[in-house]
């Protein structure tokens, strides 16, 4: 089956700067979109960002101009850099993975997720 996991999570003070990485494993055919959603205590998940395959990308509007997504699509590895961090950024963070294997349709893949805590 197909395996997400995220890394590069931690404690930042505000002002400072995370890279979060999320890679894609197994029997993959093909991986379409990506994106990287959160979810704080007591909060619902929210989309952050999404790039598809062919990179255009679309990001909320709390971390716009602040958080860049890219990807490597020969790596299956998607990337989100979290730049001006602010203590309201504090959430786990859900790596997600459209993909396909040689013998399914499209697949919705989640990572473990990663805590990311941003103090004042």
């Amino acid at each position: 089956q197909v395996q997400v996991v995220e890394s590069g999570g931690g404690l930042v003070q505000a002002g400072g700067s995370l890279r979060l990485s999320c890679a894609a494993s197994g029997n993959i055919f093909s991986i379409n979109d990506m994106g990287w959603y959160r979810q704080a205590p007591g909060k619902q998940r929210e989309l952050v960002a999404t790039i598809t395959s062919g990179s255009s990308t679309n990001y909320a509007d709390s971390v716009k101009d602040r958080f860049t997504i890219s990807r490597d699509n020969a790596k299956n590895t998607v990337y989100l850099q979290m730049n001006s961090l602010k203590p309201e950024d504090t959430a786990v963070y859900y790596c997600n993975a459209v993909a396909r294997t040689s013998f399914s349709f499209r697949i919705n893949y989640w990572g473990q997720g990663t805590q990311v805590t941003v103090s004042s």
